[in-house]
């Protein structure tokens, strides 16, 4: 990295809490959004390899490992994230039509509805059509959010019933769709910003009666139909209008207002970053040039005095150094360089902490550092810097982790085993069968009898069935066997048996 991104040497007159780095790691791609909750005691963090990545302070330990992980949208870039004024739940919009709510926990609470692609009038719609651009939650209502699109519309949400309230139509040059790079509120949530890819830069105040019934002069179907009516208001003409505000064609990443509503910061894709006063909307009154950024959701802030601009840089050609950069607002130069080993995007400087937070990295892979001073900083990661994490004890045991290849075959295996007795090994159901269960003839406690004589089909032993009855029971005359046991007691008492004479038959014709 070039000279030019070191820091400077010498005492600080600003007091820059920089003088101790730490890293939240783990994401694969660089990171594009953060943000910290009012009390500055969790962050989050959002990447373009789809994941957001969730830090308690209080929790934390010197590995600085994140409690939660999650993946919003599968697929899809998280582009912005936002907390809630009172930090109960925050934001995320991604790469795909709909933003997602979520609690404290990292638990869904809701997802914004998508539109009707085919309806040519998006005021008509009840949500975006194509992919978010950024989003921020209201700073004082916390049942207000707002989101941008590529679809070249800002909507306003009801954030409790997951309704649309407002959809706001920026005025255009040329009658084509140009999509909305990022918008912004003020610190009150009376000034919408919104940057178009045209280069304009468009204000809406949002005192007061903000638009008009979206359904006024709408052809409304016959009764017979019940479509629902559309209950969104609906604006188009800003309040202020800077046309060429940044180089056409190039994105507009990013928007800050000054505390007073006098002020504002534009960030642009053409390596500049401007200063706007609100009450001389016509020209700049600064530019700063020569500020590369590699990724279109570079941010610009205001420090918590105001006195200082931060934004970030790319190194050029150089895809894994950038830096962060101090603007003297009063001045109008560059007050520190501070070297970062990625690109730097996101960035937050907590008022509370007194910690500067900046997202980085490139194509392979993002981290959050966070920078402090142990004298002007409080709590934030310094809690979880000097505790150490549990070390390893010969005496630990983990099972390991087996993974399972995938066979598709298996669930049908699996079925016919079930259906083969030998294989399944299925202990006999016996009387918990019922009846007519399991292949038996019927089992209940009193038919074990019964079974037997349909088995043997009604005969007590297996008798051959060609052999005759008779020859049968005259085997066991005048032989001692198990039958003289029972009949000895009656041969004194047994008549003489005189058995029938066999007649000669008649021939015939006698």
């Amino acid at each position: 990295m070039s000279g030019d991104y070191d820091d400077d040497e010498g005492d600080d007159p600003w007091h820059l809490p920089v003088t101790h780095e730490v890293t939240l790691g783990g994401h694969n791609k660089a990171v594009v959004a953060l943000d910290v909750d009012a009390s500055g005691a969790r962050i989050i963090t959002g990447s373009l390899d789809y994941t957001l990545r969730m830090y308690d302070f209080n929790g934390m330990k010197s590995d600085m490992k994140a409690f939660r992980e999650l993946e919003p949208q599968e697929g899809h870039p998280v582009y912005s994230v936002s907390w809630s004024p009172s930090g109960e739940a925050f934001m995320v919009a991604t790469g795909s039509s709909k933003a997602k709510l979520f609690d404290r926990d990292g638990k869904t609470l809701g997802e914004f509805v998508r539109g009707d692609m085919y309806i040519r009038d998006l005021k008509n719609t009840k949500g975006h059509i194509s992919g978010l651009t950024a989003g921020q939650w209201h700073p004082t209502d916390r049942y207000t959010a707002m989101t941008s699109s590529e679809d070249g519309t800002l909507r306003v949400w009801d954030c409790e019933n997951i309704l649309q309230k407002t959809v706001i139509k920026p005025t255009l040059s040329k009658p084509v769709r140009t999509s909305v790079t990022t918008c912004r509120y003020n610190h009150d949530g009376r000034l919408i910003g919104a940057g178009l890819m045209d280069g304009t830069i468009q204000i809406w105040s949002v005192s007061g009666k903000f638009g008009t019934s979206a359904a006024v002069g709408q052809v409304l179907p016959p009764k017979q139909q019940m479509v629902e009516k559309q209950a969104w208001s609906y604006v188009s003409r800003p309040s202020q209008l800077i046309k060429n505000g940044h180089e056409p064609g190039s994105d507009i990443t990013g928007l800050a207002f000054s505390k007073d509503g006098n002020t504002l910061l534009s960030r642009g894709m053409d390596s500049t970053l401007k200063i706007w006063d609100l009450r001389k909307f016509t020209q700049p009154v600064h530019v700063f040039g020569g500020l590369p950024c590699a990724y279109a959701n570079t941010q610009c802030i205001f420090s918590p005095d105001e006195q200082l601009v931060l934004t970030g840089v790319s190194a050029g050609s150089q895809d894994d150094a950038g830096a962060l950069v101090f603007l003297d607002k009063a001045r109008m130069q560059v007050v520190r360089k501070v070297g970062m080993p990625g690109n730097v995007t996101a960035m937050a400087w907590h008022p509370r902490l007194n910690q500067i937070f900046v997202g980085i990295g490139n194509r392979k892979t993002g981290s959050t550092r966070a920078l402090y001073d142990t004298t002007f900083s409080e709590r934030g990661v310094m809690i979880g810097a000097v505790r150490k994490p549990r070390q390893p004890n010969p005496f630990d045991f983990q099972p390991p982790l087996l993974i399972r290849e995938f066979d598709p075959n298996r669930k049908r295996r699996r079925d016919r085993a079930e259906t083969d007795p030998s294989k399944a090994r299925r202990p006999d159901p016996g009387k918990l069968a019922g009846h007519g269960r399991e292949g038996r003839i019927g089992t209940c406690a009193k038919t074990l009898l019964t079974q037997h004589i349909l088995k043997t089909k009604g005969k007590l032993n297996a008798v051959d069935e060609m052999q005759d009855p008779r020859e049968a029971l005259l085997r066991h005359a005048d032989k001692k066997d198990e039958f003289s046991l029972f009949t000895a007691a009656y041969k004194a008492t047994q008549p003489k048996p005189i058995y029938a004479q066999e007649e000669e038959e008649e021939e015939e014709g006698k």
